[in-house]
């Protein structure tokens, strides 16, 4: 069984500390949910990983722990092959002991897209919804977030964030096992980040107000979702897909997000950045093997989706409680 009483001792004595009333019983029901044969497989991956000596911890340009002369080129060789059992990897890169996981995203580039926009993280308590591997994880704490978290309910996401902390066992940063609907509303995170998230809800209001819950007065959401050009009325429903994913529901132009985040009673929402996804920050690579961006575009035609619909584009809004 995974302990994760030093998560809840950090709970204890922060202004999290409601959280403890839901979630040891939500994480003793995912534990026993996930002993599947795969997340059996995933975690004797990373109980194989070597103990190292990490000379080098980089998070505010990369992730990057250690370098290539702390291990033995027989521990390299062992340390490629474990991670490389946890495949697909798709949020990233990551750099341990100079192995690159040259992950399906690059996920720098989106980090880079929305740090010049947000507010200064120094000393703040950060969530990040769907957080994925925890790539931006790593980035939160290393623009000075004092105690970041992640959920995701992924088993296969959970194992790749664990066999990454192996190699830097931050007591501040940590990825929980659970869903947006698990949360009880805490109203306490300085900043709440949804990243590429909203359009897969079946209910995109309902997941805003859930955000909102999560967030102290005057506190800061950062969103990043797909979205398409129109005014505040426009709203995408694709039919069973979208750039071949069958969990798409709602896409709305950013006038119609803002015109929601209003209602809400979100203050000032603002759009910072609006991005095309290109070929070079989606694709696939040798550590995520199966489809990426190129075959979900129509071959003759990258301005639009395999099924017709607009190609992704990708905005970052900025609003406040």
């Amino acid at each position: 069984m995974l302990d994760f009483t030093p998560f809840y001792a950090k709970l204890a004595t922060s202004k999290l500390h409601q959280w403890l009333q839901t979630l040891p019983a939500q994480l003793a029901d995912w534990q026993q949910h996930a002993l599947h044969g795969d997340f059996k497989k995933w975690q004797k991956v990373i109980s194989n990983l070597p103990v190292t000596t990490v000379s080098l911890v980089e998070l505010s340009k990369a992730v990057e722990f250690g370098t290539a002369t702390d291990i033995s080129d027989g521990q390299a060789e062992q340390i490629r092959y474990l991670l490389q059992q946890l495949k697909p990897w798709r949020k990233g890169p990551f750099n341990i002991h100079g192995i690159e996981i040259d992950t399906e995203w690059r996920s720098d580039f989106k980090w880079n897209r929305v740090l010049p926009h947000i507010s200064p993280l120094t000393g703040r308590t950060v969530l990040d919804v769907g957080c994925g591997s925890g790539y931006h994880l790593w980035r939160m704490r290393g623009a000075g977030a004092r105690f970041v978290v992640g959920i995701d309910p992924s088993q296969l996401f959970y194992s790749q964030f664990q066999a990454i902390k192996h190699f830097n066992p931050d007591p501040d940063v940590n990825l929980i096992p659970v869903g947006i609907d698990d949360m009880p509303p805490l109203a306490a995170f300085d900043t709440v980040f949804s990243m590429g998230v909203l359009y897969h809800r079946r209910s995109p209001i309902d997941f805003l107000q859930q955000l909102k819950h999560q967030l102290r007065p005057g506190g800061e959401l950062v969103l990043e979702t797909l979205v398409v050009q129109g005014d505040e009325h426009t709203v995408l429903v694709p039919g069973e897909r979208y750039a071949k994913m069958r969990n798409v529901w709602f896409i709305p132009s950013t006038q119609a997000l803002c015109h929601w985040l209003r209602r809400l009673g979100f203050k000032n929402p603002k759009v910072v950045d609006l991005n095309t996804t290109n070929l070079s920050e989606q694709r696939a690579t040798p550590w995520m093997e199966n489809e990426s961006l190129i075959d979900f575009l129509d071959p003759t035609d990258h301005s639009k989706t395999i099924e017709g619909y607009p190609a992704p584009l990708r905005a970052v809004i900025i609003t406040t409680t």
